[in-house]
């Protein structure tokens, strides 16, 4: 049988090769002989996914993924006598890379619960996160429901803090150096957890541990702002996308005493501008839930969030990829005068670069207004300097200070 299986190596495709693992399976012959031939075709297929080509596998179709995690399955039953136990890291690594469909998340979740394992027998865990990350559409499909609480609160135990046991280097509250996958992706999947209705009560401090100490400096914040985005934009675009999940988020996490983690999550809010134009009922329990979370936790804490809004690459990101989904976004700016004379002074850039500005200079008004500063009551308020050159050291771009303050009082801005 073996023999039939070379034309596959030569089509190049993997195709034919998931759909042998599915044949092979349902077949008469031994279990033996069965994991020796799936091993076999789970070479080829590794053969070719590292071959530092194109990306191999990225028009996966959702039909190849069952053989996989059926021969997964049986990997967690016969890694002691299988002829090649680690076929099942290649299995892993595929599916790590997948598009993850939603609808195989029941199937997922005791594999990971047995490879997220430190001292499971491939010691995978940084493979088996990077899939808990990718499949995270399927952690909020209607079939988890039907999943028993006993479970839910297992997988969340095998995925612990998952800086722990991972490739990446923690020092200082600070991310000093990465492998082959940034930890924190797995971590805003948990940061997620903590909106959901389903498992929010299963998530615990320890699960984000050590995202909320890499969270206590700008520079760790800014890195989950980073994940947070490239999550959104890869893997799972309702990444707190509505108020409702912002606002639960937030009280979640105080509750479990990551206030620093839950900063990230006001900071996003008001990056993206979630809480659109229109939505006058959902930015304003925002803007309430930022009111109470510094009057809280302190004031001070105002001046990073300025720079994190003013943090000009993730920001311009931002407004170029939420402004094509919500409606409302970017942020508006009233026809006077005053709007007609900045997009002129920027007249020579793209739209998005204009847009990016008018978006920077209206959050912060609608931040300071929010506290009820201005520009001069609010740095006396928070007690720092303006230093946000500090947070654009890599982008030229960088807003104008007379957008901030209009003394002619001409500037009408949507916000407020």
């Amino acid at each position: 049988m073996l023999d039939h299986l070379n034309p596959f190596q030569a089509m190049g495709t993997g195709e034919m090769g998931f759909l042998w693992i599915s044949e092979i399976l349902n077949s008469r012959y031994s279990g033996y002989e069965q994991d020796l031939m799936i091993s076999w075709v789970v070479h080829l297929l590794g053969k070719q996914f590292y071959s530092g080509g194109q990306e191999p596998f990225s028009d996966m179709q959702s039909v190849w993924i069952p053989p996989l995690l059926s021969y997964l399955t049986r990997c967690e039953k016969t890694y002691a006598e299988s002829p090649s136990p680690y076929s099942g890291s290649i299995v892993l690594g595929i599916l790590s890379n997948s598009p993850g469909y939603a609808n195989f998340g029941t199937t997922l979740l005791p594999i990971l619960m047995s490879t997220l394992s430190p001292t499971h027998p491939l010691q995978s865990r940084s493979l088996a996160l990077q899939i808990f990350h990718r499949f995270v559409s399927g952690w909020f499909s209607s079939r988890m429901e039907t999943v028993s609480n006993s479970e839910l609160e297992g997988l969340l135990r095998a995925v612990g803090d998952p800086f722990h046991s991972a490739p990446d280097i923690l020092q200082d509250g600070k991310l000093i150096g990465t492998a082959e996958y940034n930890s924190m992706m797995a971590a805003v999947v948990l940061i997620e957890f903590a909106s959901s209705d389903l498992w929010r009560n299963h998530l615990h401090r320890s699960n984000l541990a050590s995202c909320e100490e890499i969270a206590s400096t700008e520079e760790g914040m800014r890195a989950a702002l980073s994940c947070i985005f490239d999550v959104t934009k890869e893997s799972w675009p309702e990444f707190l996308c509505t108020p409702i999940k912002i606002v639960a988020a937030i009280r979640r996490l105080e509750e479990l005493q990551c206030p620093n983690t839950a900063e990230v999550v006001i900071a996003w809010a008001w990056i993206t501008g979630l809480g659109s134009v229109a939505d006058r009922d959902g930015r304003k329990s925002i803007e309430d839930e930022t009111l109470r979370f510094y009057q809280t936790h302190g004031v001070y804490r105002l001046a990073a969030l300025k720079r994190h809004i003013t943090y000009a690459d993730l920001m311009f990101q931002c407004v170029w990829f939420f402004g094509s989904r919500y409606e409302g976004s970017p942020f508006r700016v009233g026809s006077t005068r005053r709007q007609a004379l900045i997009v002129r002074e920027v007249r020579w850039r793209e739209r998005w670069d204009t847009e990016f500005f008018v978006s920077q200079a209206c959050q912060l008004r609608r931040l300071y207004h929010l506290f009820g500063f201005d520009l001069t009551t609010w740095e006396e308020a928070v007690r720092v300097e303006d230093v946000d050159e500090e947070m654009e050291v890599s982008s030229e771009r960088s807003v104008a200070p007379d957008l901030f303050v209009d003394p002619l009082g001409d500037w009408a801005c949507d916000y407020p």
